[in-house]
């Protein structure tokens, strides 16, 4: 199966920053891929490469088995939708006139009222952007991206600032596309919505991939067991240095919001660890707890900062 988008060794500099250090990146029919990076990784950079923003350095982009060059981007462009993580549509506009304006942009696709419909606007059709919910505005520049039927989607943190409910209601939609065996590249600070929705994951740090698979894969690769977490009554007064002679394990944990978080394949005999050094030095655990590894772990062993730092 030849994929929808292919990009090979992407490269981009801005003055002494070297962005993106020789990226590759497959997608194909169907797919949802998860691109993760921590701020500054390059994760942006490439997206906008990807969607024709800005021109790479080096390196090749292909979409729809074409090079995106100046010959091609006109007609790639009318069969991708995009969803920016910042969009300053004007708030006036009803969410009927908005679409409408896009569709406008497009030589083919849906009418605007079909679009409102797949995002579930309806009802607010008539309303001004000015006026909707946070979740409801999201769901507008969705139905934007879909307007002319795009084989391929780009989103950018579609659900960064929502509630939860309004968070789920954009993954039954996405989910939904994913069923009409369109392609997505998401990006995203949420792992639980990159592990709910999808089919693959690339992380990026520094400008280079760093690694790429399935959740499971990943999760069985890089931290495989599972995950021991513990916290102190009170962290400050706990000696520290003392706590990493006394347990040469606690070298392998990270240390984040005054929480050890620690992947492990047996923590039974670590749990009985901290346990007795605890009670010995008279500093009290807060809380311990045995859990499945994540995407989550997986992220923090590879770039040493949880997502929600990053």
């Amino acid at each position: 199966m030849e994929p929808l988008l292919h990009a090979t060794q992407l490269e981009k500099s801005f003055k002494e920053n070297h962005a993106v250090k020789g990226i590759d990146i497959a997608i194909n029919p169907g797919e949802c891929l998860a691109l993760l990076g921590p701020n500054g990784a390059g994760k942006t950079t490439t997206v906008e490469m990807l969607e024709g923003l800005i021109e790479p350095d080096k390196g090749t982009i292909s979409i729809f088995g074409k090079t995106l060059n100046a010959a091609n981007r006109r007609e790639i462009m009318t069969r991708i939708g995009v969803t920016l993580q910042e969009n300053q549509l004007y708030k006036k506009m009803t969410v009927k006139e908005t679409v409408q304006l896009f569709r406008s942009f497009y030589p083919a696709g849906i009418s605007p009222d079909e679009a409102i419909a797949i995002v579930s606007l309806q009802d607010k059709a008539n309303d001004r952007l000015e006026h909707l919910s946070g979740g409801q505005k999201q769901r507008t520049y969705l139905a934007c991206a879909l307007v002319n039927n795009p084989e391929l989607v780009f989103l950018d943190e579609p659900t960064t600032g929502l509630d939860p409910q309004s968070r789920r209601k954009i993954w039954e939609l996405l989910a939904q596309l994913k069923q009409q065996n369109k392609s997505i590249l998401l990006t995203t600070h949420y792992m639980e919505e990159a592990s709910f929705l999808a089919d693959r994951i690339v992380i990026v740090d520094h400008g280079s991939v760093i690694a790429e698979g399935t959740t499971e894969d990943l999760i069985q690769k890089y931290c495989g067991g599972q995950a021991l977490q513990f916290s102190f009554v009170d962290p400050v007064a706990v000696d520290a240095e003392r706590l990493k002679a006394d347990l040469p394990w606690i070298a392998d944990s990270k240390l984040v919001d005054n929480q050890y978080e620690l992947v492990t394949e047996d923590p039974v005999p670590l749990v009985a660890d901290i346990s007795a050094w605890a009670k010995t030095h008279s500093s009290p655990l807060k809380q311990i707890a045995i859990r499945p590894s994540t995407l989550e772990d997986v992220f923090l062993t590879l770039t040493g900062r949880s997502i929600r730092d990053a």
